[in-house]
């Protein structure tokens, strides 16, 4: 099983240890691509951040984030962390790595991939520092993030994607960098998370960014402590329903696509 993750806004700091070493990252066929982002993001927030306009507006930053520029700046020689470390956030306090028993943490190093503006994508357990890059940055050299990584990202994930199981969690943005296309996407999956209530006796559903977030953090923490494998979208299922969840779902009606599954829930937390 893979299982896509999208990464989160807010980080952690980077560490005190050994700085990042591009070669030492999964997926080395992502190396070049990844020095190209790195270079030019390295250098647009050189200098001052207080005066540094063009790499805020940019990067989309607010006045408040300004500090994120130099965090930035200092992407060759800060510290790195393990990637499920850096990522912090909703879907990340849900799935809680660090919390995990030492198999679960053995298969999250297998099978969680993240994805990356900055780093195409990392396996939780690569070392890299701190940074502010959302895959919705259009760099002046590069271009669009999403656009740039295509290629490489469709030369290395069919390869990681194995024969098995690939659960899509991400975020519509970072969708777009990568799109799993024929035998692979008929075993991929992907999830939305209904909130059902009764509104003077009518169920009524909805999406709630925040609580579909930490569901899906909560799901793969499951998935990971009850050791389950499944093979395929309908082992996924089966899976998730042995572990209580509501799930519903309607096989596609064309090869060549992914299983769209509704997760449904009555609490919010």
């Amino acid at each position: 099983m893979l299982v896509l993750l999208p990464p989160s806004e807010g980080k952690a700091p980077s560490g005190r240890g050994a700085p990042l070493k591009l070669d030492s990252l999964s997926l080395p066929g992502l190396t070049e691509a990844r020095q190209g982002v790195l270079d030019e993001l390295v250098e647009l927030c050189a200098g001052d951040p207080g005066e540094n306009e063009k790499a805020r507006e940019v990067l989309g930053l607010s006045e408040g984030l300004r500090g994120e520029i130099a965090k930035n700046a200092e992407l060759r020689t800060a510290g790195a962390r393990p990637a499920g470390e850096i990522y912090t956030g909703v879907l990340y306090d849900a799935l809680d790595l660090a919390s995990l028993d030492a198999a679960a943490k053995r298969r999250a190093k297998r099978s969680l991939l993240v994805f990356s503006g900055l780093w195409g994508a990392v396996r939780v357990g690569d070392r890299i520092p701190s940074y502010r890059c959302s895959m919705g940055v259009k760099l002046p050299a590069l271009g669009a993030l999403a656009a740039y990584w295509r290629a490489p990202l469709a030369s290395v994930m069919p390869e990681a994607a194995g024969d098995g199981l690939v659960l899509d969690l991400r975020s519509s943005a970072y969708a777009a960098a990568w799109k799993p296309k024929g035998e692979i996407a008929e075993r991929t999956a992907t999830v939305r998370v209904l909130h059902s209530q009764l509104v003077d006796g009518v169920e009524k559903r909805s999406v709630v960014s925040h609580f579909n977030k930490a569901t899906k953090g909560r799901i793969v923490r499951a998935l990971l402590s009850a050791g389950a494998a499944p093979e395929n979208p309908a082992g996924l299922v089966e899976a998730l329903r042995d572990l209580g969840y509501v799930v519903e779902v309607e096989p596609p009606a064309k090869g060549g696509r992914a299983w769209a599954l509704d997760v449904v829930v009555t609490e919010i937390h």
